[in-house]
């Protein structure tokens, strides 16, 4: 069964998703909202409206201390190529992933209003991203929510080979957060330690202060 979502700022248990995840339909991407959502393991998918709300029965995510890194990768981060920073143009991150090419996908679902919600996120210190620069230019990056110490990622894009992963190693070695969460599974995030753990138990680390 898919809820139809009204004014009211409240979401349905994530339990009661659909097979594919599909919990919710309607309603807004208001900074309130998103934060229930996220809070809940909730997320936005769509590429037109009506907004789409997900909640999968089993999680893909990465935990910090789990995350591999290749030879090769070893040799990219001790021999700085890259630089890397957090939160240095998240706006530039989040266009960059709105219009990058990727594999069996045509166009793109981070429309104009999401870009706005997420940028206004940005700006409440919700919303994060890393970015990777090479030679002053912005080569590739990711961002995300962070919610009780976890990275909820949204999005990640390359322009350059590995700079994406750099990305996303860099996150995991941090010591920032606990826990990343991609959401969905692909054969990327599986090469670089991605798992999948059941909906209940990633609500429990979700809550966990």
């Amino acid at each position: 069964m898919v809820f139809q979502l009204v004014d009211e700022l409240v979401f349905p248990h994530p339990s009661l998703a659909n097979e594919d995840g599909l919990l919710a339909i309607g309603a807004d991407l208001s900074a309130e909202r998103l934060i229930l959502a996220y809070e809940n393991g909730i997320f936005p998918w769509y590429d037109e409206p009506p907004v789409l709300w997900y909640a999968p029965h089993e999680r893909c995510v990465i935990f910090p201390d789990k995350v591999h890194v290749s030879k090769s990768m070893n040799k990219l981060f001790k021999r700085p190529a890259f630089e890397i920073y957090m939160n240095s143009d998240f706006a530039a991150v989040i266009n960059a992933c709105s219009t990058v090419l990727r594999k069996d996908q045509q166009g793109t679902w981070i429309n104009e209003e999401m870009k706005a919600a997420y940028i206004h996120l940005h700006h409440l210190g919700v919303a994060q991203s890393i970015e990777v620069w090479e030679s002053g230019a912005l080569i590739g990056g990711m961002y995300g929510l962070v919610i009780n110490g976890v990275f909820c990622g949204e999005s990640m894009f390359s322009k350059k080979s590995n700079a994406s992963k750099a990305a996303l190693i860099w996150l995991c070695k941090s010591g920032k957060f606990r826990l990343l969460d991609c959401q969905v599974p692909n054969d990327h995030l599986l090469s670089l330690g991605a798992e999948m753990i059941p909906q209940a138990e990633y609500l429990q680390l979700l809550q966990q202060k």
